[in-house]
């Protein structure tokens, strides 16, 4: 039976409303040395054809070996996405040509994955949150490249990539708008890398996403689906979803049908266009590779490999919430990238940490953003910006020259407190000294004091009038108490 739909992700057409639905095939590289059947390294960015063993370059008589680690690998991400980890899986051939295929077939799982149902929370806005259920994930050789930008009237072909292991991650069809879509990858690529198990790096190709997208009325059954191959962005991703899912209802509107094919989204114009005809699985004419035993192991090899995982980001935010008292939204900015929420934690310990999160998401991640730099790269570090912090709740500095000095560390570095005494940037809070200025700025506005007596919220100007007069050094609180004593509001 079908869930219903939610009114405020469906898409208007000519005829009325139309409900998307997307599943996604997430192709993600193994992080490992070496290759899943071979000892060839899996550096990026060599030389092209440098990392090929005879194995990868399907030599007679080469026959592939498991490599362990990938297997460890599959499995950690198994446990990360609360999935079934299966004890037994085979190893199967998916036959097809392709240039850049150099056995004639892809040695894959099919019928027997490594890892079975799962599933991944998702906050898609601050107050919106989906489940995404996993459906399966298997391990597969990569391919190799084609390069056909070498020459004006020849192909060249790179088995650099040829035999990389990858996961694929096939969600079910649980995902509504090109919001979500997005969403869910970001949450995926954040799980990895907390696992260590792939880096998601999408630009080099180490994630890439198959996106199924198909449309249909509210309330009915599925759609016929289009896989869209091989979109090697987030961004391009939601672009994907959207422009296919409006194409397919502007062709159901004029009354024909959708083929299930393969098409490629093109970022550049807008569209997707067709690639070739959706194969099914019995085209691949799958069989049990004849070289590779089933892959057995037993739950203590599982245990021994979750009792190592880090915490895991679902985890670290309900921490963050409950021993930070921070809210839902922060604690998941301040998650989505490990290095990030170590980072927060090194600036929050001991201190205030609503503050903490405060200066990390909106001074330094704003900054971050504003100018290109990741948390690893950032020009203030934790303990400086842990300085900061406690210069303002020691009362040394207001939160206006707490800005100040932000900025000259973020540009010229060195240590807040030191900096604040050699620029003379301590917050005034001698009383006498605030009470000077609050009485020379009243003295010489007699016509402000009425208008402020008779309208209260007039105080805000004697407020700037006296910050003005002390460099932004007084203490704001001082300030205020002291104008409402002497002006009677």
């Amino acid at each position: 039976m079908n869930a219903p739909a939610n009114p405020s992700k469906l898409i208007k057409g000519a005829t009325g409303d139309w409900e998307i639905v997307v599943g996604m095939e997430i192709h993600a590289q193994v992080s490992s040395r070496s290759k899943l059947f071979s000892g060839a390294s899996t550096d990026f960015g060599g030389d092209p054809n440098s990392h090929v063993s005879l194995v990868d370059a399907a030599m007679p008589g080469m026959l592939p070996v498991i490599n362990e680690e990938c297997i460890k690998q599959a499995v950690r991400t198994g446990i990360g996405l609360k999935a079934q980890i299966n004890h037994r899986s085979t190893f199967d051939r998916k036959n097809y040509f392709y240039p850049d295929l150099p056995q004639g077939y892809q040695i894959s799982q099919y019928k027997s994955p490594i890892v079975g149902e799962g599933q991944v929370i998702v906050d898609v806005t601050p107050t919106e949150q989906i489940t995404v259920g996993i459906e399966r994930l298997h391990l597969e050789q990569d391919a190799g490249k084609s390069l056909h930008d070498q020459s004006p009237t020849d192909s060249f072909v790179d088995l650099n990539r040829s035999g990389v292991a990858l996961m694929e991650i096939v969600s079910k069809p649980d995902i509504r708008s090109a919001e979500e879509a997005r969403a869910y990858v970001t949450k995926l690529r954040t799980i990895l890398r907390y696992l260590g198990t792939c880096d998601g790096n999408m630009e080099q190709g180490s994630l890439r996403a198959d996106v199924n997208v198909s449309v249909r009325r509210p309330g009915e059954g599925l759609g016929t689906r289009c896989e869209i191959k091989n979109v090697n962005s987030i961004r391009f991703i939601g672009q994907a979803v959207e422009v296919e899912a409006r194409r397919q209802i502007g062709i159901l509107e004029d009354g024909g049908s959708i083929d299930q094919e393969t098409r490629l989204f093109d970022p550049a114009r807008g569209e997707t266009r067709s690639m070739r005809s959706k194969e099914e699985a019995h085209d691949y004419r799958y069989f049990p590779d004849p070289d590779l035993l089933p892959l057995e192991f037993d739950e203590a090899f599982v245990e021994d490999l979750a009792r190592d995982l880090p915490e895991l980001p679902d985890e670290k935010k309900a921490r963050f919430m409950r021993d930070y008292g921070i809210a839902s939204y922060d604690a998941g900015v301040l998650v989505a990238e490990r290095a990030s929420a170590d980072f927060y934690e090194a600036v929050a310990k001991g201190r205030d940490a609503k503050m903490a999160a405060n200066w990390v998401i909106n001074e330094l991640f704003g900054r971050l953003n504003k100018e290109g730099h990741d948390i690893v790269s950032s020009p203030v570090s934790a303990d400086q910006l842990g300085a900061i912090v406690d210069l303002i709740s020691e009362g040394v500095i207001s939160g206006k020259i707490a800005k100040d000095l932000f900025e000259i560390v973020w540009t010229e570095g060195g240590d807040p407190r030191e900096l604040v005494e050699t620029r003379g940037m301590k917050q005034v809070t001698d009383t006498g000294a605030i009470e000077a200025a609050v009485d020379a700025i009243i003295a010489a506005n007699p016509d402000k004091v009425a208008q402020a007596q008779a309208k209260p919220t007039m105080l805000g100007w004697f407020v700037g009038q006296v910050m003005k007069q002390t460099g932004g050094k007084a203490n704001p609180q001082s300030v205020n108490d002291l104008l409402k004593r002497k002006l009677g509001i």
